[in-house]
């Protein structure tokens, strides 16, 4: 639990778009000094949500609150928020040095001693020390990216902004790059939010994952609250992979599914009520046939260098398991699950969108269409 103050309070906030609903009676609140991520697929609302924070845009109904004041109407250069993009926006015309000097000098600081020590300290940060003097056009685009957000932090703005800031990047470098983010976020100890579809990313580098969709908010918590703890099946399939199964709780620690009854740690559903039930691929044993508490027929085996990604049909349900244990196509496999491994979560209208995996990319394919929402770049 975070005990910092909040320094952004979201209410109630909505907006529309051509008669589209983008952002549906939002409520946030992100503490000071935090690092929270606005995770989903395009088209969720995050952007937008992005963007009503920095000023870009204004709801349609809800306020924005910042350290306690109301600042809906206040134009996005007054407030103590900066952004850094995905496309860096860096001025191709200036070198490295007048570009983090930029920010400075609207501010109307003239003092060119007290310019050069800003951008000195924030060219050390980055990693780019002694290359105030370069052109923009001669930089990759990891270091260009390192630029914009030298730039973005010599204001000493209290928020910063980050909308998929290392999308352009390579896997490698993205990943260098998160941790260097992290890093900064760290030693300077001011407070991000950043955008992102990709769940590694969110769960590696967040304290916090406000996880969103169809411009609702689906589950607020920590990476391993999110992932461990899912709402409800959205969450459980976007962050990370599940096999979710239609179960019925009969009662407190009892779920049928699959056609057996199984000892689980839940209480508190209604007698016979239907749910979903989530085990993560690597939550499940793989034992011998004839042995374990179901069985079924191994239809796909991929070696993913750490453990193997097997699939197996269970009465017509496909299964995703992670082991380190070896099978081949066409063996029968028994498989073992322990109570606290099942997540029973009551039934939503995302129930039966995911799980078999043999519908499961297509269906991913239609939910991530970034043509569905909002414009989200």
């Amino acid at each position: 639990m975070n005990n910092n103050p909040v320094i952004i309070d979201l209410q109630n906030i909505s907006v529309s778009f051509d008669g589209q609903t983008i952002l549906n009676n939002i409520n946030l609140q992100i503490h000071d000094g935090e690092f929270v991520t606005l995770l989903g697929p395009s088209g969720c609302g995050k952007t937008t949500t992005l963007r009503i924070i920095a000023g870009f845009q204004q709801p349609d109904k809800g306020n924005v609150i910042f350290e306690g004041k109301n600042i809906d109407g206040v134009p996005a250069y007054k407030r103590q928020v900066n952004t850094i993009f995905q496309r860096y926006a860096l001025f191709p015309h200036l070198n490295v040095h007048d570009n983090i000097a930029f920010g400075l000098k609207v501010k109307k600081i003239k003092d060119k001693k007290v310019i050069n020590k800003k951008v000195d300290e924030m060219l050390e940060l980055v990693n780019l020390k002694g290359f105030g003097s370069r052109n923009i056009n001669s930089l990759s685009g990891g270091q260009q990216q390192r630029v914009a957000i030298a730039r973005a932090l010599a204001v000493d703005p209290r928020v910063v902004l980050l909308d998929e800031p290392l999308g352009a990047l390579d896997l490698k470098l993205r990943k260098d790059m998160q941790i260097e983010l992290k890093n900064i976020q760290q030693k300077l100890g001011i407070t991000f939010i950043y955008v992102t579809h990709d769940q590694e990313e969110a769960l590696s580098m967040s304290d916090t994952v406000v996880v969103m969709n169809n411009g609702e908010i689906q589950h607020i918590g920590t990476p391993l609250d999110v992932y461990n703890e899912p709402k409800n099946a959205f969450v459980a399939d976007f962050i990370g992979e599940s096999n979710i199964l239609d179960g019925v709780m009969h009662e407190d620690f009892s779920v049928e599914f699959s056609g057996m009854r199984f000892q689980c740690v839940d209480k508190g559903f209604k007698k016979d009520e239907p749910v979903d039930v989530v085990i993560r691929p690597e939550d499940i044993d793989v034992l011998p046939e004839g042995q374990g508490m179901l069985s079924g027929k191994v239809t796909s085996v991929t070696f993913k260098g750490v453990h193997y990604e097997i699939i197996v049909d269970i009465d017509g349900f496909k299964w995703m398991i992670q082991t380190t244990q070896k099978s081949e196509v066409g063996d029968t496999i028994g498989i073992s699950i322990k109570p606290d491994e099942m997540h029973i979560m009551k039934k939503s209208e995302y129930s039966g969108l995911y799980g078999d995996y043999s519908s499961f990319s297509e269906e991913f394919d239609e939910l991530s269409d970034p043509t569905v929402t909002e414009e989200e770049e």
